[in-house]
């Protein structure tokens, strides 16, 4: 009997990032994660997973390691959202980006990212 799909796209959620960068074409890790349990989408489309976030998916569903598709963006270091004191204006778009609430402040006011929250999605 085959795993319920719930519960393989929570144990693949689980091996996605969680970055909520949306480079993979879905909104968010979760989407991803139950699109590849319902077979609909490969599992190279995670830029900030990489190759060792690949590897792992492929062991998790017996599937063969593909390289991440350039498609979808490229491997490198994760960063960190960043707001410059001298140009922030107030005006919260960086906030309305935000897909885990990492960035706080009020229109018109000085924002500030919560370093530890910050998933480095550069949206």
């Amino acid at each position: 009997m085959s795993e319920p799909i719930d519960t393989l796209a929570t144990r693949i959620d689980a091996i996605l990032p969680q970055t909520q960068c949306e480079q993979c074409g879905f909104h968010g890790c979760r989407p991803y994660a139950e699109a590849i349990a319902r077979g609909e989408a490969p599992i190279n489309r995670c830029p900030p997973g990489g190759a060792a976030g690949i590897a792992k998916l492929a062991a998790l569903l017996d599937r063969p390691v593909l390289p991440l598709d350039p498609a979808h963006g490229v491997e490198k270091p994760r960063t960190l959202a960043r707001i410059v004191e001298a140009d922030c204006i107030g005006c919260t778009k960086c906030i309305q980006v935000c897909p885990v609430d990492a960035i706080v402040g009020a229109p018109k006011l000085m924002h500030t990212v919560l370093i530890d929250d910050c998933t480095g999605c550069e949206l």
